[in-house]
């Protein structure tokens, strides 16, 4: 199934806005299974360049991230008893996620959400399906050797909250001034600002990162620091206050890494050639997401 145009949604997220308050009220008392079932249809959000995660290759949504809320759509189709159940994908952004969800938007938000207290006050989270390494990259002539050279700088990020507050403790615990915290809503959009020298480096998860060097001709010019900023929690995003959808969802998530089918999908996205251009981004599984796999955890951070 398509994905709508990103031109249609912007006059819907404004409808939407100013009837928060009603579809919020429709979304406690309606649980998500009984609207899907009511609808015969299920809306996944996606995200249009989150790569490996949920990422566009002409007109099909793919990505690791993406995989697994296919996985977790097999588990409602076969709970409503609907082998047929439509799936509408949805583009979302880091701005519009939230708030579609809250709105009903879409039922699944699939991208790459860093789960975090202050995000758990407006929607909840699947068991974490990814840890991210947040690293930051810079032009190799840019002089910035180390995290510890990036006090006072001008670091962009684009995806939101978590990665601006992870540069900003890293660089608090080390003493050092805090940097110029700049955002965009693409990814692609921060990239060029780096390289056009308008900022001096760009936070943000290493795998997007690594992908964003390796097919641009101005990637040999790049390099990502020592170490990380922060250590991020990926999930699936769900609305708050229905915790039997929840429930269905982290039991499908929690059978994939029992049975070995979420190892295989992340040697898939990770250590192997990916499409459109078969890079292939060489990120071993960390320790810290072999241990969620083994426990199971929907813990955030602050």
């Amino acid at each position: 199934m398509k994905p709508f145009a990103c031109w249609r949604l912007f006059p819907v997220l404004l409808a939407l806005a100013a009837a928060l308050p009603v579809v919020q009220a429709q979304g406690v008392t309606t649980p998500t299974l009984d609207r899907i079932r009511e609808n015969g249809t299920i809306y996944v959000g996606h995200r249009e360049a989150s790569i490996p995660f949920s990422y566009m290759v002409g007109d099909e949504v793919v990505g690791y991230s993406t995989e697994l809320c296919d996985r977790v759509v097999d588990a409602v189709r076969a709970k409503l008893g609907m082998p047929d159940l439509k799936v509408v994908r949805v583009p979302v952004t880091g701005f519009s996620r939230v708030l579609m969800l809250m709105t009903g938007s879409v039922d699944l938000e699939c991208g790459s959400t860093t789960n975090t207290k202050i995000r758990q006050q407006r929607m909840a989270f699947s068991v974490t399906t990814f840890v991210s390494g947040v690293k930051v990259m810079v032009r190799r002539d840019s002089g910035i050797g180390g995290i510890v050279d990036l006090g006072g700088k001008v670091v962009v990020t684009s995806s939101g909250i978590a990665t601006e507050r992870a540069v900003r403790s890293a660089l608090a615990v080390r003493k050092l001034p805090t940097a110029r915290i700049r955002t965009t809503s693409k990814h692609a959009d921060a990239f060029t600002m780096v390289v056009s020298r308008q900022v001096d480096a760009f936070a943000l998860d290493e795998s997007i990162l690594l992908w964003l060097m390796a097919t641009s001709p101005d990637g040999d010019g790049l390099k990502l620091l020592e170490g990380n900023v922060g250590l991020e929690p990926y999930a699936i995003g769900l609305r708050m206050g229905d915790p039997d959808f929840k429930k269905l969802v982290d039991d499908a998530l929690i059978a994939m890494m029992g049975s070995g089918e979420l190892g295989r999908l992340y040697e898939k996205w990770f250590m192997s050639p990916i499409p459109p251009n078969k890079v292939n981004l060489r990120i071993p599984m960390s320790d810290m997401l072999k241990e969620m796999l083994r426990n199971p955890s929907d813990a955030g951070i602050q």
